[in-house]
């Protein structure tokens, strides 16, 4: 049988490179030959919290490739085609995958990453293996033609795209368009600035700890006014509300909509605090903190606070179509790009952040 190397997760939370065999598509499944992955930095807390369901397992859900050989029944023009693998998994039956929630499914999981539901997870038990390898088999339902215009790189990551784009949609942002996002240096800041404009953005203010880091950013907004606020200018500002101050400075009408992507700290309720009547928080970081906020004051000041964990397949469909258009391109996002060998250092340049880093591709087949 054939071999490939693949990055596999173990119990004792160890990542490997391993030598493993090449998985064979059966009926209704591709296989497809991997030119890209994408790094998902948290993807080793996950590990470590044992939400990982299924160990040994190769790790990775964001891919892009080329379909290399299909399975019975699946149409055999696909393969030889370019695709990116859409990564979640739900049973399709329950109110939430059929009302377009998908991530709110009790079966909900995703190849090459963790299990979030708590129901039966049949397609997770098969389908666990994910990108960081030569080659990934998925259910033939599960890949999108990509675009000719829309390089690998970017396919891998369009999960993410389509998360940034799943957070903009929730905002329901007015005519106003007043538009915080905290965490702007990361991956997901980086996306949502991308994407900010097409979703009812007309100003932007972004929040991270270094200025220099947020002046790079400029550029990603497409034209859309843009101020920055550098946590590393408001000495104590965990402590005297100096955030909340600062962006009311800035927005004295208040902000129509936060999207956050602070992973902890009082960063969230700050910038929930600098809210204008009938502001929302849409709130994608995982953060640990409580809120300060009374019932009565949320009700006064008609604030939302919507979290979101996942994209959707319309979403994702959004993006492609924004991309196919050439009405937007995302190649500048992709700043990092490794080959499978140097996953080590890959993963250790995501998590620490010591630079400068928007969004990180592994490329399998790289020496």
């Amino acid at each position: 049988m054939k071999q490939m190397i693949a990055a596999r997760a173990h119990a004792s939370g160890e990542l490997k490179l391993e030598t493993v065999d090449v998985p064979e598509p059966e009926a209704g499944e591709v296989l497809v030959r991997v030119a890209s992955a994408g790094i998902a930095p948290g993807i080793t807390k996950l590990l470590a919290k044992g939400r990982f369901r299924h160990l040994p397992t190769t790790l990775g859900h964001e891919i892009a490739g080329v379909v290399a050989e299909a399975g019975n029944g699946v149409d055999p023009a696909l393969v030889g085609r370019r695709v990116r693998v859409s990564p979640s998994l739900t049973c399709g039956r329950c109110e939430y995958c059929l009302s377009g929630r998908e991530p709110m499914c009790p079966s909900t999981a995703m190849i090459g990453h963790a299990a979030f539901g708590t129901g039966p997870m049949p397609l997770y038990e098969r389908y666990h293996d994910g990108g960081l390898a030569e080659y990934v088999r998925v259910p033939a339902t599960h890949v999108d033609p990509l675009p000719d215009n829309v390089s690998f790189d970017v396919g891998a990551k369009l999960h993410d795209l389509g998360n940034a784009v799943r957070a903009l949609r929730q905002t329901g942002m007015p005519a106003s368009g007043r538009l915080v996002i905290t965490a702007a240096t990361g991956t997901m800041g980086t996306a949502s600035i991308k994407f900010a404009r097409f979703f009812g953005a007309r100003e932007l203010v972004l929040v991270g700890r270094s200025g220099s880091r947020l002046e790079a950013l400029r550029p990603l907004a497409g034209g859309l006014p843009v101020r920055t606020v550098a946590l590393e200018d408001l000495p104590g500002w965990e402590d005297d509300e100096g955030l909340t101050r600062r962006l009311g400075e800035l927005l004295p009408q208040g902000a129509d909509a936060v999207l956050d992507f602070f992973p902890s700290g009082p960063g969230t309720a700050q910038a929930m605090a600098a809210l204008g009547t009938g502001g929302a928080l849409v709130h994608m970081g995982g953060n640990t903190s409580m809120l300060p906020f009374s019932i009565r004051d949320m009700m006064h000041h008609c604030w939302r606070f919507v979290g979101t964990r996942s994209c959707t397949k319309e979403d994702t469909d959004l993006v492609l179509d924004l991309l196919a258009s050439g009405q937007a391109a995302a190649d500048d996002l992709i700043t990092h790009r490794f080959p499978l060998s140097r996953l080590a250092e890959a993963m250790e340049a995501t998590g620490s952040r010591k630079e400068p880093i928007w969004m990180a591709i592994v490329h399998p087949d790289a020496v």
